[in-house]
């Protein structure tokens, strides 16, 4: 049923079909509301302020962007610095609401699939909570240098050394309307006051006055899903030649998962599913004993347990600008240095 609102949700958001009017008529109602809770989270009393550098990446548009593999990809960056990061996460989608520290064989259903992800990927510090504050808090007690924070652009009590924005290049900013009526959580105008906006693939229909950098995300490799073996897309065709192969997807935009099996010249029958969806056996049952299931590696870390035969996943791997790389280390550098 989700999915299925998400769907009817999307075909307005991000198609060429006018919003019906009664989501028009809650955009201005959204707005109120955000504009209230924003001025009182910058002046109230309970903001709050990290001791270590905080970074957050995040979005303007509800829905994947491309946040995680750009966050394991800056996490790498201060690491080889030899820096020491953590993340704090809300872990969105999880069953508790418990803060917790999430490490690679963590359970997504108690953690979050993106955190345990993060995890495995960036090998440093994962803390999830129901308020970033406390996910934050938590991270200040261990011996670290800074914190990057898995979204919250829009939490105004929480103090910020750095704000990145995400947009996805293919969608860019729907159909410019703030929620429900369209997928914005802000006004497009808060994209000149972040410090830099990242774009996931080209941005063909960026407004002149936003200054991006692209980053892509690169797949070559095909793992499986116990991480055993790992081969190249070409040996993954050959090995799978006449055998139905079936894609799952349960991200933000499974579409772009989907043409990048595509791009590596993998035939696959598409299942979507929504963001951050709870995979059981019973999602598989209609996929028969012989077939082969490719998946994003966000749903990966999901159904890792459920003892899927003959299951593959696809690691990406983000490549940003050698410009964009050097200013942020030195944005870095000056922080952690400032902050001691």
């Amino acid at each position: 049923m989700r999915a299925g609102i998400e769907n009817w949700l999307l075909r307005y958001w991000y198609g060429t079909h006018r919003p019906p009017w009664y989501l028009r008529l809650l955009e201005p109602v959204y707005h109120a509301a955000f504009q209230r809770i924003q001025e009182k989270g910058l002046s109230g009393p309970n903001r709050y302020h990290s001791g270590l550098p905080l970074i957050l990446v995040g979005n303007i548009t509800a829905g994947g962007s491309g946040k995680t593999p750009l966050l394991i990809r800056l996490c790498e960056l201060a690491l080889d610095m030899n820096l020491r990061p953590g993340i704090a996460s809300t872990g969105y989608g999880r069953l508790c609401t418990d803060t917790l520290e999430v490490h690679a064989d963590s359970d997504t259903r108690t953690c979050g699939d993106e955190p345990v992800l993060l995890a495995i990927r960036t090998g440093a510090p994962v803390v999830v909570a129901a308020k970033r504050r406390d996910a934050i808090k938590k991270l200040n007690e261990m011996k670290l240098d800074l914190v990057f924070s898995d979204d919250g652009l829009q939490q105004a009590d929480l103090d910020r050394d750095v704000e990145i924005c995400v947009v996805d290049g293919a969608r860019g900013l729907g159909n410019g309307h703030l929620l429900p009526a369209g997928p914005l959580r802000e006004p497009v105008e808060r994209l000149g006051q972040v410090d830099y906006v990242v774009t996931n693939g080209v941005w063909n229909n960026k407004p002149d006055d936003v200054d991006a950098s692209v980053m892509q995300l690169e797949a070559s490799k095909i793992a499986s899903l116990d991480d055993a073996t790992a081969i190249s897309a070409m040996e993954f065709q050959q090995k799978y030649s006449g055998i139905n192969i079936h894609a799952i997807a349960g991200i933000g935009h499974p579409q772009r998962f989907f043409r990048t099996l595509e791009t590596l010249g993998i035939k696959a029958q598409p299942h979507a599913f929504s963001d951050h969806h709870l995979f059981t056996r019973g999602d598989f049952d209609s996929i028969g004993s012989e077939s082969v299931i490719i998946m994003t590696e966000k749903d990966a870390v999901k159904c890792r347990l459920l003892g899927l035969r003959n299951a593959w996943y696809v690691p990406v791997y983000t490549r940003l600008s050698e410009d964009f790389e050097s200013i942020f280390k030195d944005r870095l550098a000056k922080l952690v240095k400032e902050h001691k």
